[in-house]
């Protein structure tokens, strides 16, 4: 049984004033001796544990919303009431709160996708009362085994649940995942009297509202909503402008060392969190890159690192958003700025909760709004593409998302974003193996999707306005998120008048600018054909076989770079054209780093229609240079312009023409502007490897990621 379970005398039958105490006895366990509980802090405790009521509470990052639940979760513990449940989205989140819950004298423990092998163990500690609480994460909730064999017995005895980082529920929120929004189907299904808390430090009034809603916690119940000031007195919060990207990240190299403690450097993408913390290395820095594509092991390894401050900064996209506890991180830099002044507070949120001053800087790019529009981009679909997925999912049988990808115009990645909304809506339902159709009615919400992108243009532009401005920079925050309390910071650039230097030198800049545009990134192949190709028509699966296989390839840049990435998109965006000197010289310097096996016998172009002329001359211009026959182009057909991988290939295997290489003895270089899903390459390669090609050596001037 849990340490708590014989202290229930303790508590039982108490008056408010003893019961006030022994939870401040329980946060002096948590944060300190001198640790004293907040007014709003005992209101929420008092309203969960003596009223056993619902409650919202908006308060700032390190006001202390862990311990309301932390220590409401002890007292309900002492009254022999079950476990608490919290639904945290990171698994960052979670392993601070484990920690933080055993502080408490609170017994955590998680069910994730990084512990599978521990989830019987821990399941059976619930069981036993051993756990105290359980922490899940919201894709969780809907896991099959799950959901169908833990959950009900879980919600059964459960004493409290807790939704963390509450604003993901909302689709007004700067980070809505549709797994929250399950939540809502839980708390229909949890017994009477189990008190409900929901925390958030980044909700504007709309989203309050919506969170409300989708939580049950609005009109109709005795709800406890608690909003606190927002503001940080800790941040000193400037913005520099700096004309290019080497300027930005030449700055950056010349005083990071001058920031105070450590702390982490957001990047917009994960290509140039890498090239980031690359040069910040290179410059004699201790940083680490962080993202979602870091191995978990390694994301953990990097947080202790900074927990410990063995690393001067993490290099990190907003995989580092939510959750991560360091009280004395010293500053947060922003290298792009992010698409949402919400999401920019939250971020910035993380630096200052434990010392007097912490420095929040955010160096703006003219490539921002190119990358707010990509992700923009990936908005929900429109209905006629929604309705796809429920005309081709049947209700008897469960078909995997690798089986529904080429019946449909989704990208992978979009068509788990439509499942999942229709998992909640009731259209469809995750089953193991799988997903089914409910065959119940559903509607496409298009007001309400409409709406949002009009929310997101504003927020986009008030993020433009937020670098404009010669307001107060805290205060423009906090009435972005309706905080009553806002006024001016008296701290920030420019309530004081003290700005950064703008100034760079022309050796950190130039050093920048080597390694940004450093020509050549390696571009693996597809070494595997995509389930699911028979329902479209295509027999190829499994391992592609190694005489089919394309070479390791090379591309000038990756569009997502802040170096070469700028470049490209700049020649992407523009009229069709002959390949500019600057960039073909870079891809000379690209081929002669290659270090080959084989030198190439000459060159094959991929067919474009809509930049013939550009990749054309990059064809002609190579085999110039390399003294190599141009052996003729690979011809695509019209059906491999499609929305998805699969459905790409499809088309590619139908549709697509190569050279007779059969007099060839050697390798080639295939040409292309970019490789995208890299399925045109791979289907070419397959194809000039039987038509005589030895080795297919792809090369193009871009990747997409």
């Amino acid at each position: 049984m849990s340490v708590l379970s014989g202290a229930s005398a303790t508590v039982s039958g108490m008056d408010d004033s003893a019961l006030r105490e022994l939870a401040e006895e329980r946060l002096r366990a948590l944060a300190g001796p001198q640790a004293v509980l907040r007014d709003d802090q005992w209101t929420a405790i008092h309203a969960l544990v003596s009223e056993r009521r619902r409650a919202l509470v908006v308060q700032r990052t390190g006001w202390g919303k862990s311990a309301v639940y932390f220590i409401a979760t002890a007292l309900l513990r002492s009254l022999g009431e079950g476990p608490t449940v919290i639904v945290s989205p990171l698994l960052a989140l979670m392993r601070n709160q484990v920690d933080a819950a055993a502080r408490a004298g609170v017994h955590a423990a998680t069910i994730n996708s990084a512990n599978t092998d521990e989830w019987q163990d821990v399941q059976d500690r619930v069981a036993s009362g051993e756990v105290d609480v359980l922490l899940v994460s919201p894709e969780r909730l809907n896991n099959p085994d799950f959901r169908d064999t833990v959950l009900p017995s879980l919600t059964a005895s459960a004493g409290l649940l807790v939704v963390d980082e509450a604003h993901c529920i909302s689709d007004w929120g700067h980070d809505f995942r549709p797994d929250y929004r399950r939540l809502r189907t839980l708390l229909t299904e949890l017994p009477a009297g189990v008190p409900v808390l929901a925390t958030t430090a980044t909700a504007n009034d709309r989203v309050v509202r919506d969170v409300a809603d989708q939580l049950g916690l609005g009109s109709g119940t005795d709800t406890l909503v608690l909003r606190g000031p927002l503001d940080r007195e800790s941040l000193r919060l400037s913005a520099v402008r700096l004309p290019t990207a080497e300027a930005r990240l030449g700055w950056l190299a010349e005083r990071l060392a001058q920031l105070p403690g450590s702390g982490i450097i957001y990047t917009l993408t994960v290509a140039s969190a890498d090239d980031v913390a690359a040069f910040l290395r290179e410059r004699g820095y201790e940083v680490m890159a962080y993202s979602g594509r870091t191995d978990p092991a390694e994301r953990q390894r990097a947080e202790e690192d900074l927990l410990a401050n063995r690393v001067k900064a993490l290099v990190a996209t907003s995989a580092l958003g939510m959750g991560f506890d360091k009280p004395d991180l010293g500053f947060v830099v922003h290298l792009g700025a992010p698409p949402s002044p919400i999401a920019y507070y939250q971020q910035i949120g993380r630096a200052g909760r434990g010392v007097e001053r912490a420095e929040v800087l955010l160096l703006p790019g003219p490539e921002d709004k190119d990358i707010w529009a990509y992700f923009a981009s990936l908005a929900f679909p429109p209905e006629h593409v929604v309705r796809q997925v429920l005309d081709v999912l049947p209700s008897d049988r469960a078909m995997s998302t690798a089986a529904l990808e080429p019946m449909v115009e989704l990208s992978r990645t979009r068509l788990e974003v439509v499942l999942k909304v229709l998992d909640v809506d009731g259209a469809v339902r995750r089953v193991r193996g799988g997903w089914v159709s409910t065959g119940q009615p559903w509607s496409y919400d298009a007001e309400r999707y409409e709406r949002i992108e009009a929310a997101r243009r504003v927020e986009r532009q008030a993020v433009l306005d937020y670098l404009a401005t010669d307001g107060c920079r805290m205060e423009f925050l906090l009435r972005q998120l309706d905080d009553p309390h806002a006024a001016p910071c008296g701290r920030c650039d420019n309530c004081t008048g003290q700005r950064p230097s703008a100034e760079v030198s022309d050796a950190a800049a130039s050093a920048a600018r080597e390694r940004l545009l450093r020509p050549g990134v390696e571009v693996e192949p597809r070494k595997m054909w995509p389930t699911g190709m028979a329902a479209a028509g295509v027999s190829l699966s499994g391992k592609i076989p190694p005489g089919e296989i394309a070479a390791t390839g090379r591309a000038l840049g990756r569009l997502t770079d802040i170096g070469w990435g700028n470049r490209l998109r700049s020649l992407f965006a523009g009229d069709d054209q002959e390949i500019p000197e600057d960039v073909f010289a870079a891809c000379v310097k690209v081929l002669s780093a290659w270090g080959w096996a084989q030198r190439p016998v000459g060159v094959v172009t991929v067919g474009s229609r809509t930049r013939p002329a550009l990749v054309g001359s990059f064809g002609r211009r190579i085999a110039e240079v390399g003294r190599l026959p141009l052996l003729g182009q690979v011809w695509l057909g019209e059906a491999t312009r499609r929305a998805n991988s699969a459905q790409r290939l499809a088309g590619l295997v139908r549709d697509t023409d190569v050279p007779d290489l059969s007099g060839v003895d050697g390798p080639v270089l295939l040409v292309d502007d970019q490789i995208d899903t890299g399925w045109t390459v791979t289907v070419a390669a397959r194809l000039l490897r039987r038509s005589g090609a030895s080795a297919v050596l792809p090369f193009a001037l871009a990747v997409t990621a």
